[in-house]
């Protein structure tokens, strides 16, 4: 009996996920909010990341997010866990595991995508992705919607809606940080 609850449960988050992502993009026209996607980043970097040699937040910072990838992230205290010097990319993309597609997700960097490391992609490249910031986007076919090279940070955040800590939120961009 416990186990069809739980099968019951998971369906019907799953389905309210899907609900949740699919017009935000649309709406906003800009970033989607992730608030109800599984959000699976570990502390890990990808190989040939390299560390920013002047950022404007160094690593232990305390900074306030002004950036609203997620639900509860603008206006959120954070601290600065590494900063990263790379181009960062906006993307649309449609999960691997069949989800509905997100559009202009903010950020992936050109570490996280499929034989990209040595080149600049342009708006309207093919891209895989190998990012696994999200349930579905590691191996998901993508589309590039623009790029900035610019430094990225990874944070720890408490969200100002009042969530649980996010930690090792990849990524966000300077302009997307203040000073606390």
């Amino acid at each position: 009996m416990g186990k069809k609850i739980a099968m019951l449960m998971m369906a019907v988050m799953f389905i309210f996920a899907l609900s949740e992502c699919s017009d935000h993009s649309a709406d906003k026209g800009q970033n989607m909010d992730h608030s109800s996607m599984n959000h699976i980043s570990s502390g890990g970097v990808p190989d040939g990341l390299k560390t920013a040699q002047h950022p404007a937040y160094k690593p232990g910072s305390e900074v306030i997010l002004k950036a609203d990838h997620m639900k509860g992230m603008n206006g959120a205290k954070a601290t600065v866990k590494g900063a990263y010097d790379t181009t960062a990319y906006v993307v649309d993309y449609t999960p691997s595991n069949d989800g509905k597609k997100v559009r202009n997700h903010k950020w992936v960097i050109k570490e996280e995508i499929k034989d990209a490391q040595n080149k600049e992609l342009s708006p309207g490249a093919k891209v895989t992705l190998e990012a696994d910031h999200m349930e579905g986007m590691k191996g998901a076919e993508a589309e590039i919607v623009s790029s900035e090279k610019t430094v990225v940070y990874m944070v720890d955040y408490t969200p100002a809606s009042g969530e649980k800590e996010v930690k090792n939120h990849k990524w966000v961009t300077e302009d997307e940080l203040s000073a606390k």
